[in-house]
């Protein structure tokens, strides 16, 4: 059954590995290793945006792993965010956050509209949505609120720098009108599937802490990704063999 179901599914999915472009699998053995979360930990970008919450990374943003994610991104390989979705779910246990009291409430960072009408999905809220089926098998109650929202429109981040970025995003999130009541008592994680200057994170905790939602002014706000640059990580992670 599992061998006719890959062949019917070979017709409409890729066929080559996203991540190194071995045959006939999706991802294969070794670029799951690489997104396994084995090696996830602490990242924290230089210079370091004001106010950006506590950052675990499931893996560095290379090779591999920068494959599997433009796959699923940008050209639509939906069926990548499961994988991808346990990576996440790996950064999310590897910041502390598993099974105690309350639900854990994955805050996914928003796309902008355009974004989401190009590419046909929202990255972030799909691996977010894997993450929290990857986090309830492992005993820790998840869900995802997408409770943030762009306020304005902000000008496409690829090619913009690390100041630039603040400013672009300045102020653009908010907390959607019934954000509060979708979050009382959650522990709160805001996902994203790449952070490279932070801007963007620091700007979601932002909106996040000015809406209330972080009830201990505190309390540690805590964020979790799939990647990051590989000389981002408080530790360098190891390059898995390929």
């Amino acid at each position: 059954m599992r061998g006719w179901w890959q062949e019917l599914a070979g017709l409409v999915l890729p066929v080559d590995c996203a991540g190194c472009g071995a045959v006939r699998v999706l991802v294969c053995d070794g670029c799951r290793g690489a997104l396994s979360g084995a090696l996830a930990g602490p990242v924290g970008p230089s210079p370091r945006p004001e106010g950006l919450p506590v950052v675990q990374a499931a893996a560095a943003y290379e090779g591999a792993v920068r494959a599997v994610l433009l796959a699923h991104k940008e050209r639509g390989a939906l069926p990548l965010a499961g994988v991808l979705g346990g990576a996440l779910a790996a950064a999310v246990l590897a910041g502390g956050t598993g099974p105690g009291p309350g639900e854990v409430a994955l805050v996914p960072v928003p796309s902008a509209r355009r974004q989401v009408r190009a590419r046909g999905h929202d990255p972030a809220r799909r691996i977010a949505l894997a993450a929290a089926g990857r986090l309830r098998r492992a005993g820790v109650p998840a869900r995802v609120a997408s409770v943030l929202g762009l306020r304005r429109a902000v000008a496409d981040q690829a090619g913009l720098g690390a100041r630039q970025r603040r400013e672009n995003l300045a102020g653009a999130l908010a907390v959607r009108r019934d954000g509060v009541r979708l979050t009382r008592g959650a522990r709160i994680v805001l996902v994203d599937d790449v952070v490279t200057t932070g801007a963007t994170l620091a700007e979601a905790a932002r909106a996040v802490r000015a809406a209330g939602l972080v009830a201990d002014p505190g309390a540690v706000l805590r964020a979790a990704v799939v990647a990051a640059p590989a000389d981002s990580f408080v530790r360098a992670p190891r390059t898995a063999a390929r």
